[in-house]
């Protein structure tokens, strides 16, 4: 498995299982298939719901922790955002890890840039100095508001994982995120599917010049460009698809044409509309 080095020396593998929407009944056969494949990056979150089957997962799997990277994340409303500030977030985290059946989390990430989100990070570089959480993060943060958190704390932010895919290829913010040593992690890299992104006609040209699918030929783009990964899937076939994307290699001129798929927006909402920051700022977490 290839690696990528976060800013503070910590290994994370380019490629990983996420779990998103996967229900929970589901959730840890799907873990479970998975580790069985070879995955050991597992990304879940306090509101997929889905924590505990994750971590029955890793109990059954037998495989050693220091072997498996696992990240999670805060969500608003444990972020300080009624007043506890420090102290809600410091919960959260130590009732996912309890969730997870884990000592330490490899990453943990401010899910949304809503809240009192200075406050959570706060207490994350304290979780990270106490040895809870070995590397620290956010995701979904646009760039003034990541620029401005790195400006005024102390530890920058390892990872900022946001929407990602050949339609909306972020390459201007990764470039923005790389000057300050945050790398990027993709969510969506399938797109969900939107646009007809599996029918497409320049990703199926090259995956058939290659003899893989449009899924392996957008998850070998994205790695190519250093973008970590989270596929997710229920199917044990698709898992080892996804998984079997590093004996080859695209060409410039196939980057250079999914280059040209990028429209520049994105396929699902954008987090700086005033009625997608109220949903998800009121959106609850149990």
């Amino acid at each position: 498995m290839q690696n990528v080095t976060l800013n503070n020396g910590v290994k994370m593998p380019i490629l990983g299982f996420g779990v998103y929407q996967v229900p929970p009944e589901a959730t840890e056969q799907a873990v479970s298939d998975a580790l069985a494949v070879g995955y050991r990056h597992l990304d879940t979150a306090a509101a997929y719901g889905n924590e505990i089957a994750v971590g029955r997962a890793i109990a059954s799997s037998g495989i050693p922790r220091e072997e498996l990277f696992v990240t999670t994340k805060l969500w608003v409303q444990d972020s300080g955002l009624r007043g506890a500030g420090e102290d809600n977030a410091r919960r959260a985290c130590e009732t996912s890890m309890h969730r997870l059946g884990l000592e330490y989390l490899d990453l943990y990430l401010i899910h949304q840039p809503y809240g009192d989100y200075y406050s959570s990070w706060r207490a994350m570089q304290e979780l990270h100095r106490d040895g809870l959480v070995e590397a620290i993060g956010v995701s979904n943060f646009m760039p003034d508001r990541l620029v401005d958190l790195i400006t005024n704390n102390e530890i920058v932010p390892a990872v900022n994982q946001i929407e990602t895919h050949p339609f909306y290829q972020r390459a201007d913010y990764q470039r923005l995120m790389d000057k300050h040593g945050v790398r990027i992690q993709s969510w969506g890299p399938f797109a969900e599917g939107r646009n007809n992104l599996f029918g497409n006609e320049v990703l199926s040209g090259i995956g058939t010049a290659h003899e893989k699918s449009v899924a392996q030929v957008v998850l070998r783009w994205l790695i190519q460009r250093g973008v970590v990964v989270i596929p997710k899937s229920v199917h044990p076939e698709r898992m080892a698809e996804n998984f079997d994307v590093f004996d080859f290699e695209l060409s410039e001129d196939e980057m250079a044409r999914i280059a040209t798929l990028d429209q520049g927006v994105s396929q699902f909402f954008d987090h700086r509309d005033p009625g997608m920051t109220k949903r998800l700022g009121s959106s609850r977490v149990d």
